[in-house]
């Protein structure tokens, strides 16, 4: 078995938060997620906070800008690119004074290559994803320039293991041919499997550090995710219908994020810490695979992101995957 890039019984969170203050963000998520922090992602502070828009931000030598309320490929960096780069600047800043100090693993999150070439428009029109030189270029600017990301957070937080988050939230319906045109009556090209996962692990052996590929969609593409060489996957538990794929990943050395926690409110209980650890656990025995490795290769999320999730259940939440990772870990 491979040896992870996280302490064993840890938990995290996937990465959007409420609200609009990232230093109370920043503060929320290093003192619930003391194992394994991550940097916060606010979008409700409007474009440029926004997954696309964020990640688009990294782009090198593809500038961006905001459209008819969508992001496309712009001839020259403007306003849009400012702000958006104002607002990561800002993230990192904070980043920077708070976790001083800090000597363990951190995730840092970014859209993978399919759900920003699904996302992201041509300047002519239609999605990215309708042009396959045009998806290749993209991912070798968004690997170099994920790349630059890691390096620049390594240097304020030099005492970190920085994991990078890839979220293909779009990559099952990539993979489908479901991606509609804008016109909506039809849908952009069927990518095949080799390829999804060429793109994704051209990323993945650019940007000099541990990469997770996080999808909480249907239908979890998980032989793409294993041959993209990715170090481990985060999924919905809920989703899963069929254990053969999670098991033989868990084989192959994957490592498993397991979204067990509602990111809502369920009948308005709190989420508690101990049926989460039970959910876990209880999968974990029903694949057969040794108690002894649950807590070194499983870490415990929410089901998915927390933005629009109120503040209260947010901290509860958090709070109760860290102690759900720290009951699987007692032996």
């Amino acid at each position: 078995m491979p040896d992870f890039p996280w302490a064993a019984g840890v938990a995290t969170g996937i990465g959007s938060l409420s609200g609009t203050d990232i230093a109370e963000a920043q503060r929320i998520v290093l003192g619930e997620l003391p194992g394994l922090p991550h940097l916060p992602e606010l979008p409700e502070r409007g474009p440029g906070a926004d997954m696309i828009g964020r990640t688009a931000g990294f782009l090198v030598e593809l500038p961006v800008q905001v459209y008819a309320a969508r992001w496309q490929i712009a001839s020259r960096p403007g306003k849009d690119l400012r702000r958006t780069a104002d607002l990561l600047e800002r993230d990192l800043d904070e980043l920077t004074e708070q976790a001083d100090g800090f000597t363990g693993t951190l995730k840092i999150q970014a859209a993978g290559p399919w759900t920003l070439a699904a996302n992201l428009d041509l300047p002519i029109g239609g999605r990215m994803l309708r042009d396959p030189g045009a998806v290749r270029d993209l991912t070798d600017s968004l690997a170099e320039g994920l790349r630059r990301h890691v390096a620049e957070v390594r240097k304020r937080v030099p005492g970190a293991t920085v994991l990078l988050q890839l979220d293909e939230p779009s990559l099952p319906s990539v993979l489908a041919g479901q991606v509609p045109t804008e016109s909506g009556l039809s849908a952009y090209r069927v990518v095949d499997g080799p390829d999804a996962a060429t793109r994704l692990r051209t990323v993945v052996e650019a940007v000099g550090t541990p990469v997770l590929v996080h999808c909480c969609a249907p239908d979890l593409p998980w032989q793409v995710i294993r041959d993209s060489r990715a170090a481990a996957v985060a999924f919905d538990l809920s989703l899963l219908k069929d254990l053969d794929p999670l098991g033989e990943a868990i084989e192959a050395g994957l490592g498993i994020f397991a979204g067990a926690a509602p990111t809502r409110p369920v009948a308005g209980r709190r989420p508690e810490s101990k049926q989460l650890a039970d959910r876990v656990r209880t999968l974990w025995q029903r694949l057969g695979f040794p108690a002894a490795r649950l807590p070194e290769q499983v870490v415990i999320t929410p089901a998915c992101g927390l933005a629009g999730a109120p503040m209260g259940y947010v901290r509860a939440l958090l709070k109760a995957c860290t102690e759900a990772g720290r009951r699987i870990a007692e032996v």
